[in-house]
């Protein structure tokens, strides 16, 4: 099954995507009973913390005790989804989990931040679906509107700035900005 092209690097025809191929049926089927579930979790009342997180684990998210995730928040994927105690999901924030994504206990990850577990390779001729894991550590803020990308480890007690792009790795106790998002300094208190 094919759906839509690329233009070829080098001026040529352009090669065909193959997007078919990169889920099993059980995949599409969960995807098409998540899908139908959206409303349950998209208009439950905010503080119905509680609703959304069951919803998840029936789903096979693995959600602490504490967790408080918002109704606009979108998950795509619960299967492939793990957040610790006392962690917070805020307004607005995508959880693009085509891999894994695993968030540890007390983070906050702000409004309009996106983590995208998600990519491509561009270089095969089936555009073949990668799915990258993220790990975000304990304590760990992640501020207004960042981008985390595929494959990225957030370390424990650190800090990335509103509007930051992280595309590589944030060691531990540190505070990172910018596009793309570079140390800015260390965290010395616990």
């Amino acid at each position: 099954m094919t759906s839509g092209s690329e233009p070829n690097a080098g001026g040529g025809m352009p090669r065909q995507i193959a997007f078919g191929s990169n889920y099993t049926f059980s995949e599409y089927l969960n995807r098409l009973l998540w899908w139908l579930a959206q409303p349950a979790f998209r208009f439950s009342p905010r503080l119905f913390y509680f609703w959304r997180n069951n919803l998840l684990r029936l789903f096979g998210a693995r959600i602490g005790a504490g967790v408080k995730i918002y109704p606009s928040a979108r998950i795509t994927f619960p299967w492939n989804l793990e957040i610790g105690p006392r962690t917070v999901i805020a307004w607005d924030v995508v959880l693009y989990n085509l891999g894994p994504i695993k968030i540890g206990s007390d983070v906050i990850i702000s409004q309009y931040a996106h983590l995208c577990a998600g990519n491509h390779d561009f270089r095969s001729p089936d555009f073949r679906l990668l799915r990258d894991p993220i790990c975000v550590g304990d304590g760990v803020w992640i501020a207004a509107d960042v981008f985390i990308g595929p494959g990225v480890t957030v370390g424990d007690g650190s800090v990335v700035y509103a509007r930051s792009v992280v595309t590589s790795d944030v060691p531990e106790r540190s505070v990172f900005a910018g596009h793309p998002a570079k140390l800015v300094s260390k965290i010395d208190t616990p």
